[in-house]
């Protein structure tokens, strides 16, 4: 039954333009095409990257934060309470003010020991400053070192500069030793932040990280398997092009070096709008979705390919809007760049603000501790 599904799953009818198949990619006359099964090198690089970044940051990341002032956030720990850690890890980690009043029956705490141990639990299981600025430090030095590679692989390429030279022969274009360790490198670093997903900082795109990283990796390994190789070197090249100057701006707000994050954080806005919503869907979707249907008639592969285009710039269209945000408040505030996927740690003094606050709306407005009444009657009354 696999071997009948794999059959119709391989069809050359779902992956190539109508007179063309996989016979038209086996190696002859010295010249080599890209295989399916070289995708599974991507595997042992994934589990290579993890143990080199593990090496990285316990010699290179941890250093470098305490060369450039990181400093870990002392946080109490709470004490143990099975009723109240039943309830943080099985129902919710923010209880309303009703679960409260139960849980302070059940437990004999006041109204602001409970607010105050789910404040504390919640920062426990939080991640330290420490551990955000070596993942940062990690991922800025991949992208860095990609885009480097990638534009050294791409820079005397004519598809870089022409884009319908992607479709020059396809799908009969030979593999160069370049684009294969381009492609298993960048596939392999992607499979690697999937398996380390779990560990990772969770950000509240949390979901989109996912969607993106699935993406990005059945895209790499579809347009591996149909030769669609010059357009994926172009569309990793794109990618890179912009996120070592996120990390980058990472690593120094963590770092507290307030100037240069918000600069380095407006300079790769700038990139990435140019990159993510000019270049690449008015350039490079362009050249799969519009010019291919000029030389063949459109097939699956072709749908498929460029759908899987679309949910990236669906994802660009997202982060763009979190982006300029952030970009819109520092230019006209000055105020301090903050990425606002990330989780805060709650400080003690936001239990009193809530408890004086909630005392406001109960007494109305206080001052020097009395209430002060309204005598501001208009001359009608």
């Amino acid at each position: 039954m696999l071997l009948g599904l794999s059959e119709w799953f391989w069809q050359e009818r779902r992956w190539f333009p109508k007179g063309l198949g996989w016979s038209d990619l086996e190696d002859r006359d010295g010249r080599v095409y890209a295989k399916a099964h070289d995708l599974w090198v991507a595997l042992p690089i994934a589990l290579i990257f993890l143990i080199i970044r593990q090496i990285f940051e316990r010699t290179v990341a941890t250093p470098l934060a305490s060369l450039l002032g990181v400093k870990e956030t002392a946080r109490l720990k709470v004490p143990h309470n099975p009723t109240l850690e039943s309830y943080y890890c099985n129902i919710t980690k923010t209880p309303t003010e009703t679960s409260i009043t139960s849980l302070c029956k059940q437990t004999g705490y006041s109204g602001r020991q409970v607010h105050q141990w789910f404040r504390r639990r919640r920062n426990q299981d939080r991640p330290s400053l420490l551990k955000k600025f070596r993942e940062a430090s990690w991922r800025f030095t991949f992208y860095l070192l990609a885009f480097i590679a990638g534009l050294a692989a791409l820079i005397d390429k004519p598809w870089l500069y022409d884009l319908k030279e992607m479709w020059q022969g396809f799908p009969v274009l030979t593999l160069l030793p370049s684009q294969y360790w381009y492609y298993m490198i960048e596939l392999g670093f992607y499979s690697s932040l999937l398996f380390s997903v779990a560990t990772d900082v969770k950000r509240k795109d949390f979901k989109e990280q996912i969607v993106h990283h699935v993406a990005t990796i059945l895209l790499l390994s579809f347009s591996w398997c149909v030769n669609y190789i010059r357009a994926g070197t172009l569309i990793m090249l794109v990618h890179d092009s912009s996120d070592y100057l996120l990390e980058s701006a990472k690593m120094l707000n963590y770092a507290g070096w307030r100037n240069a994050c918000n600069y380095i954080f407006i300079v790769f806005a700038a990139i990435f709008i140019i990159t993510r919503l000019v270049i690449f869907p008015f350039w490079i979707i362009y050249c799969t979705w519009v010019y291919p249907v000029t030389i063949y008639e459109p097939f699956f592969g072709y749908y498929f390919f460029n759908g899987l285009l679309m949910i990236l710039q669906c994802l660009h269209i997202f982060w763009a809007v979190l982006i300029i945000r952030i970009a819109i408040r520092f230019l006209t505030h000055n105020e301090k760049v903050d990425d606002e996927r990330s989780d805060k740690d709650e400080t003690d003094e936001s239990d009193e603000e809530e408890e004086d606050n909630s005392n406001m709306k109960k007494k109305g407005p206080v001052q020097n501790g009395h209430t002060v009444h309204n005598n501001n009657h208009s001359k009608t009354e």
